[in-house]
């Protein structure tokens, strides 16, 4: 039997990468899946794709940090498939990099709208939506950076992600009591588009290899196995965890 069957998943950040992966994992494992990015034609791309395996799934295209578009997330997982379970709020930017003094303060509010507070507004209405169906999982992907290592240059980045784990620990214990379970997702180094756009060299791409205890970066149905784990009755006593899947780079020191 699918282990997500006659569950009703969100995904976001779903048009490429982790989120693209997870997503049709999601659907293979039996989940109707609510799919979200900037990019529509890329999402019903996605569609199809899930669809022709047998999948159910729709798309909404929007801006995760509008507060109006996380509402009709919920309002179509609801009104479509009856529900809502599983909430993966994978959507996030790299961003502009370099030094504090030098970064605009535009740049540092769009990472930190983009990666934090569109997790903040997706989990306001998921929430009520999961507690009307006695329970759920709510997923973010946070990262390794600005948890176990501070990476020059990276400040945005690491500190929305940061913020990530501090939200998922309050809302984990808020919400426990209604049966949902708040965790997040700590990826090491991902064969992405935007981890190639960090990695863009064979210098650079050599370097964050060796970063990792296994001299590799992850694939993203690797990082989905993990997400389908979190958002599975298999992690049915999981809940406020920081959980790293991350190759080894926290650990790595050769």
């Amino acid at each position: 039997m699918n282990i997500l069957a006659n569950k009703v998943a969100i995904v976001t950040g779903a048009s490429t990468g982790i989120g693209y992966a997870t997503a049709k994992l999601f659907a293979k494992e039996g989940a109707a899946v609510v799919v979200a990015a900037r990019r529509q034609a890329e999402l019903d791309e996605l569609v199809e794709a899930i669809k022709a395996e047998g999948g159910l799934a729709l798309a909404l295209a929007g801006d995760v940090g509008d507060e109006a578009f996380a509402k009709a997330l919920v309002d179509k997982a609801v009104s479509h498939f009856g529900g809502l379970d599983i909430a993966f709020n994978n959507a996030a930017i790299l961003g502009a990099m370099g030094p504090v003094p030098e970064m605009l303060q535009a740049d540092w509010n769009q990472v930190i709208t983009t990666n934090l507070t569109s997790a903040f507004l997706g989990a306001k209405y998921q929430l009520p939506a999961m507690a009307a169906r006695k329970g759920g999982s709510l997923i973010f992907t946070s990262t390794f950076v600005g948890y176990t290592a501070g990476m020059p240059g990276m400040a945005a980045y690491a500190a929305s992600k940061a913020g990530l784990i501090g939200l998922t620990q309050v809302l984990a214990s808020e919400h426990g009591p209604q049966n949902i379970r708040v965790n997040a997702l700590l990826p090491g180094g991902t064969d992405t588009p935007a981890g190639r756009e960090f990695a863009n060299t064979p210098e650079a791409l050599e370097f964050v290899h060796n970063l990792h205890a296994l001299k590799r970066m992850a694939t993203p149905d690797e990082i989905a196995q993990s997400a389908l784990f979190l958002a599975s009755d298999a992690s049915s006593f999981t809940t406020g965890s920081a959980m790293l899947v991350d190759g080894g780079v926290s650990i790595n020191r050769v």
